[in-house]
């Protein structure tokens, strides 16, 4: 009798292609799956916020000032009589806009920095890791603060403001993946058949580095709503009437007692969206995960 042996089994989320693989375990990760969904929701919200059927978020109606919630107002009405539903879908478009617009201007600026210091070293990295360290000293929110006050009071300020503030996280972050990088063997069979610099950071540092950039800038959204909510509520942000949730928030807190639902709906939604980019980030942590694959 010959003797046979049986191959183990395998795991087809292992012999899934990369791509494959990540969206699995991205499927099977349920809180991520929750986030994406709650991320999803306020996205379309905000972008179909033109051609839905609600006034504008500007319009007053001196009588109905403070309305609770009703079928002409399911979300009642503020302290001029403006709906706060409208205003709640519009100001949707200035939080996203701003977690977005942030983090692509902290990522723009970070990353390229953050490579050039990983990769090249010496002097190089120590002037622009000196920097970074420097600015990382002020906290975060404090920084955006004295930023957006410095440039004036607008939503476009204060994305800038948040965006340079982020800007060192992704220095960091970039610097230590590409010291890691940098020194695995498809990079030094590059150098040694003499392929350029720029070729080598573009076509084998930046795509092997991406992954973990890719999560801190879903993780770094949450951050940024929350600190646009904070210089809208300072009065450093969106401008009214322009709505925006941080905006509303500083109205609702003199009506705590007589409209409640002023102060409800903005401090859900943010919370509800940060929530969202949270847990989208840490799925798409453990799905980027190679060790996990």
């Amino acid at each position: 009798m010959v003797a046979t042996t049986t191959a183990p089994p395998v795991d087809p989320v292992l012999a899934a292609k990369p791509e494959n693989r990540v969206w699995k375990k991205f499927r099977g990760h349920r809180s991520a799956v929750l986030g994406g969904i709650l991320v999803v929701f306020f996205v379309l919200i905000a972008i179909a916020a033109p051609i839905l059927p609600i006034p504008d978020p500007a319009d007053t109606d001196w009588g109905a000032v403070r309305k609770a919630p009703s079928w002409a107002h399911p979300m009642g009405t503020d302290d001029i009589g403006r709906d706060v539903l409208s205003r709640m879908i519009w100001g949707a478009q200035a939080s996203l806009l701003a977690g977005v617009v942030s983090v692509g201007i902290a990522v723009l600026a970070g990353v390229p920095l953050g490579i050039v210091a990983g990769y090249f070293g010496g002097w190089t990295d120590a002037i622009i890791s000196r920097c970074t360290e420097a600015v990382l000293a002020a906290p975060f929110l404090i920084l955006a603060i004295a930023l957006a006050a410095f440039l004036g009071p607008s939503l476009t300020n204060a994305m800038i403001a948040i965006g340079i503030s982020a800007t060192p996280i992704f220095i960091r972050l970039t610097r230590g993946q590409v010291i890691n990088v940098k020194s695995e063997d498809y990079v030094d069979s590059a150098r040694a058949i003499g392929l350029p610099t720029p070729k080598i950071l573009t076509r084998y540092i930046l795509p092997n580095v991406m992954p973990p950039i890719l999560v801190q800038a879903t993780l770094t959204v949450a951050t940024a709503i929350i600190a646009e909510a904070s210089l809208s509520f300072l009065g450093l942000g969106q401008q009214p009437p322009a709505p925006s949730w941080g905006s509303m928030l500083n109205t609702a807190k003199n009506f705590l007692n007589q409209a409640p639902w002023m102060a409800l709906w903005p401090g859900i939604s943010i919370f509800l969206v940060v929530l969202g980019f949270n847990l989208l980030g840490d799925g798409l942590r453990d799905a980027l995960d190679p060790r996990e694959h």
